[in-house]
């Protein structure tokens, strides 16, 4: 089972795309817990979060969101991100052959201009992350931002691919 965890602030529009994409996952059975922490937004993120059934924190502790996180696994996105077709499947099969962690593959269809993607100026999060429980609580401490958890991880590379969150912002904008 899967804990999918989102980072935001005032970013309704793209929480919404993000939490979209995930239903399939959620009917499938795979995602079981979708955790929502804000950085005080002031537009209608957590209604959006609300009407989802996504548990939504405007203060948190990391260790303790981690500790009551359903899934044995976390996938850490940003809001706009939105993984697409097969990732259902390839992430099940992979957490339950794998231990390390994992990133999608860029979306073909929305690719950052060459000289971003030259000096790799993205995200840390841009085509999520996924890493146990077990491992995150590892490493967790207290005010850590989601984009920590990556540092010193080298991700295998998911198949399926994820459109990042920057395409949701920009056709938001």
């Amino acid at each position: 089972m899967l804990t999918v965890i989102i980072e935001c602030r005032d970013q309704e529009p793209e929480l919404a795309q993000t939490l979209a994409a995930l239903v399939s996952g959620a009917i499938e059975g795979l995602v079981c817990d979708v955790v929502v922490l804000d950085h005080g937004s002031r537009d209608g993120t957590s209604r959006v979060a609300d009407a989802a059934g996504c548990r939504f924190y405007s203060e948190w502790d990391i260790r303790e969101i981690l500790g009551s996180a359903r899934g044995e696994w976390l996938l850490l996105v940003e809001p706009g991100s939105r993984p697409q077709s097969g990732w259902i499947d390839e992430i099940g099969e992979y957490m339950a052959l794998n231990t390390l962690p994992a990133r999608f593959t860029a979306s073909r269809g929305y690719r950052r201009p060459l000289m971003q993607r030259l000096r790799r100026m993205f995200s840390p999060l841009e085509f999520g992350f996924l890493i146990s429980k077990v491992e995150a609580m590892a490493v967790a401490k207290s005010g850590m931002a989601l984009a920590e958890f990556t540092r010193g991880r080298k991700p295998k590379r998911l198949a399926s691919e994820m459109i990042p969150s920057w395409v949701a912002a920009r056709a938001v904008r």
